[in-house]
Order: C-alpha cells, then structure tokens, then sequence
C-alpha cells in the first residue's frame, strides 16, 4: 500500500479515528464496530468504512474492528509508530498553552524544544523545557526535532520558518495568521483560530 495515494481529507479524520480508538481501549473495549465508532467521533459510518477502506480491510463481519490492530495500523500509515519530537517557537500566550495542552501525548509527539527572541523569555522553564534564544534554532536537526510549531506574530513568521528549513525542519504547525512559504518538500499546516471564529455567528439563530 502506498499511503501517499490516501486523498488528503482521509488522512485529516484518521488522527480522530485513532483518539476516539485511544479511549475506547482505555475504556477496556477491545473490538468496535463502523456504526459505534461514529457515534463516538461523530464521523457518518459509511465515511468511517470508506476511509479504511485506504488502508486496507481492518473489519470483520459481525466482529468489527480490532481496536488494537487497528490503532497500530492508523499509527504506522500516520507514521505515528515512532516518536517524533517537536520544538515550538514563541512562547507567549499562545506557545506557553500549546506546551501545556496534554493531548499531545496521544500520538506520540514530545515538545523537546522552545524558543523565543526576547531575552525575558530565554532561561526560563515552560513544562521542564528550557526556553533558548531563536538563534540556536540551527541546532534542531542534530537533537534529532523533525517538526516545529510557530506561534510568533505575523510579521515575524516567515523569517521563523526560513530558519526553520534551514535548520532541516520538515514539518511546520503554523498558528501564526500569515500564509508562509516553503520548499515542496517541507509541510505547512495553518491553523488560523481568528478566521474560525469568524466562521461561527453565521451558525448562530440571530434573537
């Protein structure tokens, strides 16, 4: 199976298969069905038995899925199967809660590094990381970070993300609302809280 192949949206909802999968173990349930995983990650059965069907035929008639089996699969395709240490730059507000947020822990990811250019910030300690000045970001690849996570202003992320790929970095988490640009063979993830929100009174009954 080449993963590659896997259209963009599939691999968008495989992490929420994989969390939803997480509880349900904790929860000492060995074995789910379609219908009941979508109950649980509020994803339509069918989209469920579309998606895996990507990935190969995890289910059985009758049985459903190996949570177990199933959890190692969506690891491997997601290349979850082998941690992968994250640094994040900017820690204000914003990088201080990311650091904070447990949910990491999930897939495997660790927050192994942080950085920021004010020198009231450098020393310090968020969540037992030491926080280091933005110049040592050159420095990553060889404490063996593969991804990073901005969470600077604007006006100072795409000078963060040529560091970044300078630095060897393949993978970029960007909170910043700025679109930056990057090799082809980096990936960028935006995620812009702001426009989001912006997106939620149209759902909202006016009174």
């Amino acid at each position: 199976m080449k993963y590659h192949r896997i259209p963009n949206e599939t691999v968008r909802r495989l992490p929420i298969y994989l969390r939803g999968l997480v509880v349900l173990s904790q929860q000492g349930v060995n074995n789910v069905s379609s219908s009941k995983l979508a109950d649980f990650v509020n994803i339509n059965a069918g989209q469920i038995r579309k998606d895996f069907s990507f990935v190969g035929d995890f289910g059985t008639r009758g049985v459903g899925y190996d949570i177990d089996w199933l959890t190692k699969q969506i690891k491997k395709i997601l290349r979850l199967d082998a941690e992968h240490r994250a640094a994040v730059i900017g820690v204000g507000n914003l990088g201080t809660a990311v650091m904070a947020y447990p949910g990491f822990r999930t897939y495997g990811f660790e927050i192994a590094a942080a950085f920021d250019s004010d020198p009231a910030k450098v020393g310090k300690k968020v969540k037992n990381v030491t926080v280091e000045d933005v110049s040592k970001l050159n420095s990553l690849a060889k404490r063996g970070v593969d991804m990073a996570i901005i969470a600077v202003p604007a006006e100072a992320a795409q000078n963060v993300a040529d560091a970044l790929v300078q630095a060897g970095i393949k993978g970029i988490l960007n909170f910043s609302p700025k679109r930056i640009t990057v090799p082809k063979n980096v990936k960028v993830i935006t995620i812009d809280i702001a426009t989001d929100l912006a997106r939620l009174p149209y759902y909202i009954p006016s009174s």
